[in-house]
């Protein structure tokens, strides 16, 4: 990629934050290696906690759209996240959900399954390598001898940026591909970005970038990657009964995982024709799984063809559960 600086000889400013996530889309920001001196060339870092020391009191101090575009990742799992996505919001010309966390919910987003309740009592109560004999459970603030101490609010409900903000672009991946970064980082410089709304991905699947080959499906039982004592390198591997998220899943990662022989788990997000990236796959699952006489299947028989698929939520809603048609467990 060559960068271009822009006909404006002023830099572009550029912002990063981190909410609730891993930290890898921070790691993979500095992936695009020597590139990133490009990028210095044409712009200034306003904002980047995990790596430069700017304080939030520092962009509450800014003007409205002092930050040129802002690269926002992780899921809204507490207040402190929240708050900083409508400060970031309204500070920013251009906001870009950041990797599938921001982008869908991702794997924080499993979280949506239990409430909060249930969270702390597995991660402080009921869990045998904590030792917790007052069972004290974290609280929004705490009178000290030195005064007051306090915690953000920890949410019921974990939520991706675009359901707490207006968002502009979305690059999505766990985390993004350092080429999908590369280009999204052109795009912006050369002043090219598509529609606001878009995806800065391609729109095919990741089917279409996987090196297997594919054939008509048809398999009679499904497997976990590690069940197969040896991946046929020249067979689909949904031919080869492991489930993989490719039909159901954007691409624009070249298909990564798939080159090193194991399947896609989803991180990309929905195909743009679909509103549920794991009801599009389950149907697409069903259509391929050879059933014998399926009218006359019993309770039993559907029960276990149904168990043949391990943990069915996290499998196929590993990291949209808070964007897809479920959302969440409902809570009484």
């Amino acid at each position: 990629m060559k960068m271009r600086q822009t006909k404006n000889p002023e830099k572009l400013k550029l912002a990063f934050y981190w909410a609730a996530s891993c930290g890898g889309c921070e790691i993979a920001a500095l992936d695009i290696d020597e590139k990133i001196l490009d990028v210095v060339a044409v712009a200034d870092i306003l904002f980047w906690p995990v790596a430069i020391d700017t304080k939030y009191k520092d962009i509450e101090a800014m003007e409205d759209k002092s930050i040129d575009v802002c690269f926002f990742n992780g899921a809204i799992r507490t207040s402190e996240n929240e708050h900083m996505a409508k400060l970031l919001r309204s500070k920013s010309k251009v906001l870009v959900a950041f990797g599938a966390c921001a982008h869908t919910g991702g794997i924080p987003g499993l979280a949506n399954v239990g409430s909060r309740e249930e969270v702390f009592n597995v991660a402080y109560l009921d869990n045998p390598s904590t030792e917790n004999p007052n069972k004290i459970t974290p609280k929004t603030s705490i009178k000290v001898k030195e005064g007051e101490l306090t915690l953000p609010e920890f949410y019921d409900t974990v939520k991706s940026l675009n359901q707490v903000v207006d968002v502009d672009y979305y690059l999505p991946g766990c985390p993004p591909s350092p080429e999908l970064i590369s280009e999204a980082i052109d795009t912006i410089v050369q002043n090219k970005l598509p529609p606001k709304g878009s995806v800065l991905a391609p729109s095919k699947s990741v089917c279409d970038e996987c090196k297997f080959e594919k054939c008509e499906k048809k398999i009679s039982e499904i497997k976990r990657i590690y069940e197969v004592k040896e991946v046929d390198p020249n067979k689909c591997l949904l031919e080869q009964g492991i489930v993989c998220m490719g039909p159901a899943t954007r691409g624009g990662c070249d298909a990564r995982c798939l080159n090193a022989n194991m399947p896609c788990t989803g991180c990309g997000g929905p195909t743009p024709e679909s509103s549920d990236q794991g009801a599009k796959m389950i149907s697409a699952l069903a259509s391929i799984l050879g059933v014998k006489d399926e009218e006359k299947m019993d309770e039993k028989e559907v029960e276990e063809l149904i168990e043949k698929v391990r943990d069915p939520l996290g499998t196929f809603y590993k990291y949209a559960l808070p964007t897809s048609l479920i959302n969440r467990r409902v809570m009484k």
